[in-house]
């Protein structure tokens, strides 16, 4: 594949790291933080795995297609655990979440 063929989930993984710093951020400053933990956790987890995905693709690594399979596993968690709250920036994350585990998922 050339990246052109990657454009679309380098895109996802990017918007969907941010966002997931973002929430991530914004889970800290909520009320009660302790509630937020899993939440937050995911979050950085998602994100860190969402830019080497993007970073791999437009290397054309070998192992691009293993790594998003890994990357949509991220994604999909991520976007259930913020599902799960009502705060805008987490339903944000997991809409974008949801659409990087659906782009990876097409590699």
């Amino acid at each position: 594949m050339s990246y052109p063929e990657y454009k679309d989930c380098v895109d996802a993984c990017i918007i969907c790291a941010n966002l997931c710093n973002y929430c991530a951020h914004e889970c800290l400053q909520e009320y009660d933080v302790n509630t937020m933990t899993k939440c937050i956790q995911l979050n950085m987890e998602c994100a860190e795995v969402c830019y080497t995905a993007a970073k791999l693709m437009s290397m054309k690594s070998e192992k691009v297609s293993a790594f998003c399979r890994l990357c949509a596993t991220f994604c999909t968690a991520c976007g259930n655990e913020c599902g799960k709250h009502e705060m805008k920036h987490c339903q944000e994350c997991a809409e974008a979440c949801r659409k990087c585990a659906e782009e990876c998922d097409k590699m």
